[in-house]
């Protein structure tokens, strides 16, 4: 935002920032607080603290201690931005997803060579992975985690830890762990999505899976059409029992196939055609074959009788194509109308949409601190500018509360 557009919301962000900064009670952090989120929303091409403080005429040492030495509650703040982003948002679904932070050295927390989807290849980068709450036409993180790589534990990562002041019970956690992680700490506060998408890195992920089942939570995750499933008409086998011991479980004897090969053996033809967005120039539509299948491998624990849960198979097979080019998996019911479980499926576009905002205009990735716990401050702030940013959007005439 330039200056001027700053200044005829000033009465806005004051109201916003001191309902969202409220655990913030000492003077001091509440008007640091306030000065960071001016400079993330101020124009600028760098949002790190040094040209922030230029731009605000300020001194950046009070940026600097705001962010790495003070004392103030990261995690009460996040709670209250995240209960306000859904009351805003309204989500259909909340998306699980990372990102890179490209860096030089070797001295940022978490940074490793790594890969990163931002740069579509292996480089010096930290990821960073967050939880949003999205609908068809808004969307706004709900919490972030930085990921540390294995490399950050152990006798020889001592150093860097402390220089970065990495808390001794924190270490290296898998990605989807660190997803189940802030949906814990969300579920804590009271927000539980209705239905949860993410991409094929996670999909993919048994134990990520696994995880949300045993939360209760709906999910529509893509995965690669390699995954494996027995068909739904398929029933478990009783081994003979003796009497002696405890009875076996029920097991599958047909071998399970691949998604792909359950699609292109219902064929093309048993599919129909969905739109699941209208977009301003043309509806988004495509052609998609849904089918009821029970997962292999590492699969959802099975029921007393043996029997796998059935899940949804859904497959886009546009016209021209000789097979599909996408499938997801989803635990929905099976009553659930087509057209809602391939929405849910394509909903995971906004997240993209959010890191392009958040990088773009409001410096989430500009953070040149060395500190681990000032890494979450940055980009919780950053989450609080997108969303009264957000919140401009959907009521840009609205008066600020008295």
């Amino acid at each position: 935002m330039r200056a001027g557009e700053l200044a005829a919301v000033r009465v806005r962000l004051e109201e916003f920032a001191s309902e969202v900064f409220a655990p913030l009670v000492r003077r001091d952090w509440l008007e640091k607080g306030q000065l960071y989120l001016r400079g993330l929303l101020l124009d600028g091409r760098r949002k790190s603290m040094q040209p922030m403080a230029e731009r605000l005429g300020v001194d950046h040492q009070r940026l600097q201690q705001f962010m790495t030495s003070s004392t103030w509650p990261v995690e009460e703040v996040r709670a209250r931005l995240a209960w306000r982003a859904v009351a805003v948002v309204r989500p259909e679904v909340w998306v699980v997803d990372d990102t890179g932070f490209p860096k030089d050295g070797k001295a940022s927390p978490g940074v490793a060579r790594q890969y990163s989807g931002t740069l579509g290849k292996v480089g010096n980068c930290q990821i960073g992975v967050s939880v949003h709450a999205a609908s068809d036409t808004a969307s706004c993180p709900l919490s972030w985690r930085l990921f540390l790589p294995a490399a950050w534990d152990g006798h020889d990562a001592e150093a860097r830890r402390q220089a970065c002041r990495i808390p001794d019970t924190v270490h290296h956690r898998p990605k989807w762990q660190l997803a189940l992680d802030m949906l814990d700490e969300l579920a804590a506060t009271g927000l539980r999505p209705a239905a949860l998408v993410a991409d094929t890195g996670y999909g993919a992920n048994a134990d990520f899976r696994r995880g949300l089942d045993e939360r209760g939570l709906a999910y529509v995750l893509q995965v690669k059409g390699e995954m494996t499933a027995h068909r739904e008409d398929v029933v478990p086998h009783q081994p003979d029992y003796g009497g002696l011991g405890p009875r076996p479980l029920p097991r599958y004897r047909t071998r399970p196939v691949s998604l792909r090969e359950h699609v292109l053996a219902a064929g093309r033809g048993s599919g129909r055609t969905v739109t699941w967005r209208k977009g301003s120039k043309a509806a988004m539509s495509s052609h998609f074959v849904l089918l009821r299948v029970r997962l292999a491998g590492r699969r959802p624990k099975p029921a007393a009788n043996g029997t796998i849960p059935l899940s949804w198979l859904i497959a886009q097979w546009p016209e021209g194509e000789e097979e599909p080019v996408k499938y997801w998996i989803s635990n929905l019911p099976a009553n659930i109308p087509a057209k809602d479980l391939v929405r849910l499926a394509k909903a995971r576009w906004r997240i993209e949409h959010d890191y392009r905002e958040l990088k773009t205009a409001l410096g989430l990735d500009h953070f040149e601190g060395r500190s681990f716990t000032g890494w979450h401050r940055h980009v919780t702030l950053v989450t609080a500018a997108h969303l009264f940013l957000t919140e401009l959007r959907r009521s840009p005439k609205a008066p600020a509360r008295a």
